[in-house]
């Protein structure tokens, strides 16, 4: 009878150690002003919290390492979305839109989308509008989705 105690307590304190440490990452990165400065897994972190922010529900990153190309999935509006996330000092290429293109459908989301810090090239803009896949660059970040 004890043990069948143990293995939901022992879920749960898991659960909350990793609720602290995504807490602390995001206090961390709520310190930091310009996002640029921000690494992979941060701006990840960073980006959920946008969503999250702005209406998004069910905000959820995905494990760092075998993400099938999204780094976040979520739902707005009845709709659902599969995101990857990209810091970079440069424009994002057509890679990371064929990437979250088959994300989308292997997480069974209704949307794909690429958030960055950056722009992107032409062939990518050309690419995300044939497939239906939402582009949003630095600039949306700021106007879209901070809540200054």
């Amino acid at each position: 009878m004890m043990s069948s105690f143990i293995i939901p307590l022992i879920a749960a304190a898991a659960g909350c150690l990793i609720l602290a440490g995504i807490i602390a990452a995001v206090r961390r990165i709520r310190h930091r002003h310009d996002i640029d400065e921000l690494d992979g897994i941060e701006f990840e972190h960073y980006c959920a919290e946008l969503l999250a922010g702005t209406g998004f529900l069910h905000v959820r990153t995905t494990s760092a390492s075998r993400d099938f190309g999204a780094d976040i999935l979520a739902q707005k509006d009845g709709v659902t979305y599969a995101v990857q996330c990209k810091r970079y000092d440069k424009p994002v290429g057509i890679y990371a839109v064929q990437e979250i293109y088959a994300a989308k459908d292997f997480y069974g989301m209704m949307v794909g989308a690429v958030m960055t810090n950056s722009t992107f090239t032409a062939p990518a803009k050309q690419m995300a509008e044939k497939l239906g896949i939402l582009l949003w660059d630095g600039d949306d970040l700021k106007r879209r989705f901070s809540r200054q």
